[in-house]
């Protein structure tokens, strides 16, 4: 016997409009279902209610889904994937042209992200490699503890104090 959608001309392709339950979300993703609700509430992803009030993901938000397991994954924060998501539509299936613009700022914020994290590495060998094991008396990096009077925190590992 033939399936339905073998039956509707499809030869076992899936509907772009094709809707998935939650457990189906979940189970396709590996994405709890807890964590679909939350992403759905900051509006990373969306979904449709049934009669019944049940969830139904568009097949569409799979992408969506996995990038941001990727990027929880990657440590990258779901601000930042708020950030990437912003132009990419919830509700249609997004373009090739939707995606390239999104990963085009992601890249950037990414590129961002490894420069910094570079600095600090660099901070941190520099630091480590005087001796002293002592970011506050460091004579090298603050002699006298200088950076302390400018304020409280990582003054020179997080420009943004200055």
């Amino acid at each position: 016997m033939s399936s339905p959608r073998a039956a509707d001309g499809e030869s076992g392709r899936h509907a772009p409009d094709e809707l998935l339950s939650i457990g189906e979300m979940s189970r396709r993703t590996g994405v709890a279902a807890s964590a679909l609700r939350f992403y759905e509430d900051l509006g990373l992803i969306a979904a449709v209610r049934t009669g019944g009030n049940q969830r139904r993901y568009p097949r569409h938000m799979l992408r969506r889904v996995s990038l941001i397991a990727v990027a929880k994954r990657l440590g990258i924060p779901l601000t930042d994937v708020q950030s990437a998501f912003a132009d990419v539509p919830l509700e249609r299936t997004p373009s090739h042209d939707d995606w390239q613009r999104a990963s085009r700022q992601w890249k950037r914020q990414l590129e961002e992200r490894r420069r910094g994290i570079e600095q600090l590495e660099r901070e941190l060998t520099g630091c480590i490699g005087c001796g002293c094991l002592s970011m506050k008396a460091c004579a090298l990096l603050n002699p006298d503890d200088a950076l302390g009077d400018a304020g409280a925190g990582p003054r020179r590992l997080d420009p943004d104090l200055d």
